[in-house]
């Protein structure tokens, strides 16, 4: 073989030649992946969308949600069609609904939440998780395949009655009445700075006139039943349903709740709202739904004589700071203060327990997604 400068050139030329084909027929491969990947991203996103509070709701329309941001600009046009969840004063709850323990129990047999525990239940319960693990994934679902297969078992009364969450029980889950302000250090750091907006908000809407003749409550707020004194709220979420009139007179709760990382949006043990206990008033021993939620409580105005009994413990509010506390275990509260103290109020939000993985999270969010 005969070496020279010019075969040389060929050979080079030629090399440089194939590794531009190479990067070509590479970049197209790869081009042609990502838009594989982008196409069943949207496929699943269209499959089941998970709604979020930082963008806006956007679940999949039923009754009493509005489809995409609930905060929009065009909620006028939607006010008209849909029949929203919307709570009036004393005696304001719907058709069919039944006052016990300050909750409203709407005693239809396709609510998770007012539910009684039974074989039906559970077996709804296994259906929609098996329906999540075809759909997506059987990985990270032990203990909450535990829990739905053991349920009947861990709601009877021989389980221990300091706490028994009435819904649904996730095993193996650390539980206590009262958690560290550490448990959830974001989020109640972002509660307890918003304090003065949160505070100037309630005061703003607590003294609006009232919306009928007769009724002590203005619009949008709930009364709830108490052995004595008044138990109001007015909740901005209710059960993982947005509030919508409600969530468009108060803009600044609504965008600390957009801000939260563990509020729990998306399913039905999902709550948020203005709590406000009179003097005198004393709220039911009860029980929570589940045990994979903390409920934190901020305080706006805390006279004295105000106590929050959790599990036997009993701990008191302060104003400005947050109560973190887990309301599957017996608890109760009351206001033993003077007429001239005033109200006791409270901002609560329900937040994810920290011990409760992601995957966890999703897969309980699709099995008790509101309206299911």
């Amino acid at each position: 073989m005969e070496w020279s400068l010019e075969r040389m050139r060929e050979w080079v030329a030629g090399g440089m030649q194939s590794v531009r084909e190479c990067e070509s027929s590479a970049l197209g491969t790869a081009l042609c992946l990502a838009l594989l990947f982008i196409w069943y991203c949207y496929r699943v996103g269209c499959e089941h969308s998970a709604p979020s509070l930082r963008g806006g709701f956007s679940p999949k329309p039923r009754v009493g949600a509005v489809p995409g941001g609930v905060l929009a600009s065009d909620l006028s046009a939607h006010r008209g069609s849909l029949k929203l969840r919307q709570v009036g004063g004393v005696g304001g709850s719907g058709v069919g609904e039944e006052e016990l323990n300050g909750f409203a129990y709407c005693q239809s047999p396709e609510c998770f939440r007012c539910a009684k525990p039974g074989e039906s239940l559970n077996q709804r319960l296994y259906h929609s998780l098996q329906e999540y693990a075809k759909r997506y994934t059987w990985a990270g679902m032990g203990r909450v395949h535990k829990g739905v297969r053991e349920q009947g078992r861990y709601l009877l009364c021989n389980r221990p009655s300091i706490q028994k969450p009435e819904v649904f029980f996730l095993p193996d889950l650390p539980s206590a009445p009262f958690f560290s302000r550490e448990a959830q250090k974001h989020d109640v750091e972002l509660l307890e700075r918003s304090f003065p907006a949160l505070l100037a908000e309630f005061e703003s809407m607590y003294r609006l006139p009232t919306s009928r003749t007769g009724s002590s409550l203005p619009l949008g707020w709930k009364a709830n039943s108490t052995p004595r004194g008044q138990w109001w709220t007015f909740y901005l979420v209710n059960q993982g349903t947005p509030m919508v009139l409600n969530a468009r007179r108060c803009p600044r709760a609504w965008r600390v709740l957009g801000q939260l990382r563990t509020f729990i949006a998306n399913n039905v043990f999902g709550n948020a709202c203005f709590s406000v206990l009179s003097p005198g008033a004393t709220i039911t021993e009860h029980y929570g739904p589940t045990n994979v939620r903390l409920r934190c409580h901020l305080g706006l105005k805390v006279p004295s004589g105000c106590e929050l009994v959790v599990g036997g413990e009993p701990q008191c509010w302060s104003e400005g700071s947050c109560l973190l506390f887990d309301d599957s275990f017996l608890h109760t509260a009351f206001h033993d203060g003077s007429p001239e103290d005033g109200p006791r109020v409270v901002f609560m939000v329900d937040l994810w327990h920290p011990n409760v993985a992601a995957a966890e999270r999703q897969a309980l969010d699709y099995i008790f997604t509101p309206g299911r």
